[in-house]
């Protein structure tokens, strides 16, 4: 298998990603890097390690222009606003920031969030992602969330009144939920929304309270052809609202998809920075996988003796890059451009792998390009088409497209 090739710096965005580890209360459901400190923590220490560690992520990337910051976490508005305003002020003093650059904080919709966003807002934070979950108050009590139903609602009204762009966040294919219960609910959902929103299936994420619960059968999800009546139900009412699937669990009006995500899923370069951070880097033409030490007080200790965090790092071969480019691609909408998965990697899924897929159901061929995307179906099983189309790759001389099954127009 070939070298990769070099990745352009302006294929698909740079962004800065910042992981804030801690939350009030670790939810039932959630897999992530966060942690509960009851007893408080030092701001002023992870402050200090965040604007370290940052420094020497520029010392890896040398000059770039940032297209996005994300602020995520754990609960990134438990952050003092001072924090945000601090690490966005040093971003901006390590690289050059686009001056339409999308700033986003993951938020959850309590009152003493809430209550900051103004001062988010000042501190240079231009969008909001709001961990709504569910607009009923007893699946909030279920999901492990602290807010309420109402309590929700108004930090999305002072959300659309300061921020110039917002989104939520909800659960579904949750215990028991009914077709008809969450279409009322999604509904609902929509009245409120502002231009994004995001739809997540739930899912059992090993060593987690619901993994534990759910093997010893007292917490039952969906079945598979439930799921996917929740989810078509899904797509079509969002896209009836004007709020079209561009991934597969987030919606949005033309044009005000996530930048920063679609960095991630158009397999764009991104400096991690926090507990538990990931990131994609190129360096000399070669592209780094990064991961830093997920113990937050640790990840501190690190930083403050080495510079960093970073306690994993891969460099990735051509094959892996593809796998990953293909898994991230398929997700979208406007789906992957295999010339430049060819120029980057050097590798195509084979025709017969294409043709197959094709003649199943799972991708579709995107008429007058060179780009494929998985159907509805492909994308329920996204891991599988993946893995088919990664065991028929082969190396090819440089530039040459990937041949295509003719497209319906």
């Amino acid at each position: 298998m070939p070298q990769a090739r070099e990745i352009g710096a302006g294929d698909a965005g740079f962004g800065v990603y910042v992981h804030w580890p801690f939350c009030a209360q670790k939810c039932p459901y959630c897999d992530f890097n966060s942690h509960v400190r009851f007893g408080g923590i030092d701001e002023d220490r992870f402050r200090s390690a965040f604007l370290r560690e940052l420094e020497h992520l520029k010392q890896r990337t040398g000059p770039r222009a940032v297209s996005s910051i994300f602020f995520g976490g754990g609960t990134p508005s438990l952050m003092a606003p001072e924090t945000v305003a601090a690490i966005l002020d040093c971003i901006a003093g390590l690289w050059m920031v686009d001056a339409d650059a999308e700033i986003t904080l993951e938020a959850n919709p309590g009152s003493v969030e809430a209550g900051r966003f103004r001062d988010y807002r000042t501190a240079g934070v231009n969008r909001v992602s709001l961990g709504v979950q569910s607009l009923r108050d007893d699946i909030l009590k279920s999901l492990g969330r602290i807010h309420s139903a109402a309590e929700a609602k108004a930090a999305i009204e002072i959300a659309r009144s300061t921020f110039e762009r917002f989104s939520f966040d909800l659960i579904y294919a949750r215990p028991g939920q009914t077709l008809a219960a969450w279409q009322k609910e999604l509904r609902e959902a929509l009245v409120i929304s502002g231009q994004h929103l995001s739809l997540y299936q739930l899912t059992i994420e090993p060593d987690t309270p619901f993994a534990a619960l759910h093997a010893a059968g007292k917490l039952v999800v969906p079945d598979e052809d439930a799921a996917l009546a929740l989810y078509d139900a899904t797509q079509e009412l969002t896209a009836a609202a004007g709020l079209p699937a561009y991934e597969i669990s987030n919606h949005a009006v033309p044009g005000e998809e996530s930048r920063h995500n679609l960095i991630y899923w158009r397999y764009g370069e991104y400096a991690g920075c926090g507990p538990g951070a990931h990131g994609r880097l190129t360096a000399r033409g070669v592209r780094h996988a990064t991961s830093t030490e997920r113990q937050p007080e640790r990840w501190a200790a690190l930083v403050e003796g080495n510079g960093h965090g970073i306690i994993e790092e891969t460099l990735l071969s051509a094959a892996e890059q593809a796998d990953e480019m293909l898994l991230m691609g398929l997700r979208l909408a406007e789906g992957i451009d295999l010339g430049r998965l060819d120029r980057l990697c050097g590798v195509r899924p084979s025709a017969t792998a294409i043709t197959e897929l094709t003649q199943q159901g799972l991708i579709e061929a995107i008429p007058g390009s060179h780009r494929v995307r998985a159907t509805g179906s492909g994308r329920f099983i996204l891991n599988e088409v993946v893995l088919r189309l990664s065991m028929g790759f082969t190396a090819h001389a440089p530039h040459a497209a990937a041949s295509l099954p003719p497209a319906a127009e």
